[in-house]
């Protein structure tokens, strides 16, 4: 899918209509729970790069990117420095990426929300790093945020609720599942407006009944048969 096209798509859509549907297709659900320094929205191919020490990893990643995408940058989740400031997102917004995904911290927050592209990170601190270590082999073809590995043939969706990553691949797939998701539940919530439980609409007191015949029924079973969306 096209920059673009993913922009726009997931521009109606949210990272847990996404993570649903990552459930009903059977696709890890790939979350982590970033911040962004300024309120906004995500989505683009995975540029990994393994920060060491050095911000040089992030100049040569950007030698390789393509427009749209988003620089991952794996610092072990550390909490002792930021790796990356206001610099490093300026030169990505020149190289046209569409944003940042840290994990690790950054700093130079006031001047990132000036730069005005969107920088997902574990927070900010105001020292860099005060040490240099070996480079990986991997360092710009793997990217580790959280328990996930991730690489170009990722794509990262991220807005309020955190980041996902799903298969570029499967992204069509994805969207299209989410998309279904999202309209069941609009529904739902304009009958909840008109005056039509949510217990109403999924049929809460017959769940209960076959629960009692059937102790193994689970909710989402339920749900499933009767094409609700609350679960996933």
């Amino acid at each position: 899918m096209k920059p673009d096209e993913l922009t726009a798509r997931f521009a109606e859509l949210t990272t847990a209509h996404v993570a649903d549907a990552c459930v009903r297709a059977k696709v890890p659900v790939r979350c982590v729970g970033l911040k962004a320094a300024l309120p906004g929205r995500l989505a683009g191919r995975v540029l990994p790069a393994q920060h060491v020490g050095s911000v040089d990893i992030f100049l040569e990643a950007f030698g390789q990117a393509e427009p749209g995408d988003v620089l991952v940058a794996d610092n072990g989740g550390r909490l002792d420095e930021a790796c990356v400031g206001d610099l490093v997102v300026l030169e990505a917004k020149t190289a046209g990426l569409a944003g940042l995904v840290v994990w690790g911290l950054h700093r130079d927050t006031a001047d990132i929300r000036a730069i005005g592209l969107p920088v997902y990170s574990l927070g900010s601190l105001p020292t860099g790093p005060l040490r240099l270590d070996p480079l990986p082999a991997d360092a710009l073809t793997t990217a580790t945020v959280g328990e996930w590995a991730v690489s170009n043939e990722d794509v990262v969706l991220a807005d309020d609720d955190g980041i996902i990553f799903v298969p570029a691949a499967q992204v069509e797939e994805l969207f299209a599942l989410a998309e279904s998701i999202r309209d069941t539940e609009r529904r739902q919530s304009a009958l909840i407006a008109a005056g039509t439980s949510l217990r109403e609409q999924v049929g809460f007191d017959e769940y209960l009944a076959a629960r009692a015949a059937n102790p193994e029924l689970t909710f989402r079973a339920h749900l499933r048969a009767k094409s609700g969306a609350i679960e996933e």
